[in-house]
């Protein structure tokens, strides 16, 4: 039996020095960061699609990022336990 060392516990619930979220808020967090990468990435491909390398890119793909992310963030979090749902229908879950 060994014994718990103090620093690494406090090490593992920190997150760059800030106390880490108790585990109830995983169903908040998760969808919060998968809305912020998934819209960031189909914003970029679309509006490069729509624009191609011109030099207002940046400004006009950070716009629709935006625009992308208040509606991917709210929508995730309604549409989440339907997906949890039919994953579990197509996946045999431990």
């Amino acid at each position: 039996m060994s014994a718990s060392n103090p620093l690494s516990d406090a090490k593992s619930r920190t997150f760059l020095g800030t106390p880490k979220l108790p585990a109830k808020y995983v169903t908040v967090v998760m969808p919060f960061f998968l809305s912020i990468l998934m819209s960031c990435i189909v914003s970029a491909i679309s509006t490069f699609n729509g624009v191609g390398a011109a030099p207002q890119f940046i400004e006009l793909w950070l716009s629709a990022w935006l625009i992308s992310w208040v509606v991917a963030f709210p929508t995730l979090l309604l549409v989440l336990p339907l997906v949890r749902k039919l994953t579990a229908a197509f996946v045999d879950l431990p």
